[in-house]
């Protein structure tokens, strides 16, 4: 069978799936620079804008969770429907507010709460429901086509909140962000494909609780799961470099906020680029050693990516960063839906996403902390190292993910 790049998009219920995705990405980045610039403009304070990322994190754990099994309880059609029309009216809400001048930082902190719960909710759903509209040999394709269109997401994204704030004001960009994700909540409604899991008979009658904890049971025994989980979180929080782009374009390579904009493009360009490799690796059957392969390749650009000087240096290395990441997102995703039964699937693609975004925040906090003692410089060539030790170790303890081949 000949290779398609652009096969997930025959399936009429994939092209349903994209459009939530890009525009419930976009939706996001319009909120996250949104309220962020809305607290800035308000109250003058850095630290207001970082209360951000703790209220974030205290509600996507328990939202993913929740999510997750809700995934494999309910319609998953229904669940995105429900997830997105709260997104759009919590958003249209500090939109009037804003309009009205009655929006307060306490008000924006809820909506973010609300949002960043919104957005988790439906994220499992939508991952769960792509193996059962494409066939296995595809889900790469998939999966790559997914991450690129998210990358492309976070480009266009602040984009369009730029032209719009700059244009109008912050009140427009909130209005606008929610009748987006208003829209965004009515096209799960075309998917044909079953929204229900399969479950025996037994699963029907289990309280929301232990159905959470059989996840956890599931995954922690589940032979490949928790090895690329584990190999997520240890290169993650080590180089968690997209929220320190400022201090690197400072510290690296003497530049302000330009720099800081180009090293960003670079890194959503690089991904893309990455994706588009992943889709061409759709034949290559050992994916557990392309997701080693990739995870080496990261380490070694992140440590020459803390040693350069040149910010046209700077920028091929993000972007080589940016694709190689890619690579991994796009082959751990396959392995989930490969190697999960429908009932799991939900809690599953869950903890995947729990992994990632606790991940994400402690490693902002262990990047930002090696920076203030070491340079910026120095803490990424240590999160190199530790990135090229942490696959290393991945490669020799974990058997079954160098084992680990499909035909997707």
């Amino acid at each position: 069978m000949k290779f398609k790049p652009w096969g997930a998009f025959l399936y009429p219920d994939y092209r349903v799936l994209w459009i939530t995705l890009v525009l419930g990405s976009i939706v996001l980045w319009m909120r996250i620079l949104g309220t962020a610039q809305w607290l800035l403009d308000e109250t003058g304070s850095a630290y207001m804008v970082g209360l951000i990322g703790v209220v974030q994190l205290v509600v996507q754990i328990p939202a993913t969770l929740w999510a997750g099994t809700l995934a494999d309880r309910m319609d998953r059609k229904r669940l995105m429907t429900m997830a997105h029309a709260a997104t759009a009216v919590t958003l249209l809400l500090l939109g009037v507010l804003n309009w009205q001048g009655l929006l307060s930082p306490a008000l924006v902190y809820l909506g973010i709460a609300i949002t960043a719960g919104t957005h988790m909710l439906a994220s499992p759903s939508r991952s769960a429901l792509i193996p059962i509209i494409i066939p296995e040999r595809e889900l790469l394709v998939a999966a790559s086509t997914d991450t690129a269109s998210q990358n492309g997401a976070a480009i266009a994204g602040p984009l369009l909140f730029a032209f719009i704030a700059v244009m109008t004001d912050l009140a427009v960009v909130f209005l606008t962000a929610g009748l987006l994700a208003l829209c965004t909540s009515l096209f799960p409604t075309f998917i044909k494909a079953r929204g229900i899991a399969r479950r025996d008979d037994g699963e029907q009658q289990t309280t929301q609780l232990q159905q959470t904890i059989d996840g956890f049971r599931y995954v922690s025994k589940h032979p490949i799961l928790p090895g690329l989980f584990l190999l997520d979180v240890g290169i993650t929080t080590a180089s968690f470099y997209r929220e320190i782009l400022p201090v690197l374009a400072l510290s690296l390579f003497a530049g302000g906020a330009s720099a800081t904009g180009m090293l960003g493009a670079a890194n959503s360009a690089g991904a893309i680029v990455g994706s588009f490799v992943a889709l061409f690796l759709v034949g290559y059957r050992a994916k557990g050693m392309l997701v080693l392969y990739a995870s080496f390749a990261y380490g070694f650009i992140l440590f020459g990516f803390g040693t350069v000087n040149s910010l046209w240096l700077g920028l091929l290395m993000i972007g080589l960063l940016g694709a190689a990441d890619a690579v991994t997102v796009a082959v751990r995703q396959t392995a989930v839906m490969l190697t999960t039964p429908d009932e799991m699937r939900g809690r599953a693609f869950a903890l995947m996403i729990l992994a990632a975004q606790t991940a994400n925040n402690i490693g902002t906090i262990w990047v930002g902390a090696w920076v203030g003692a070491i340079g910026a410089g120095n803490t990424m060539v240590l999160g190199g190292v530790i990135s090229i030790l942490a696959t290393a170790f991945i490669w020799w303890f974990w058997k079954p993910i160098r084992e680990f081949r499909s035909e997707a």
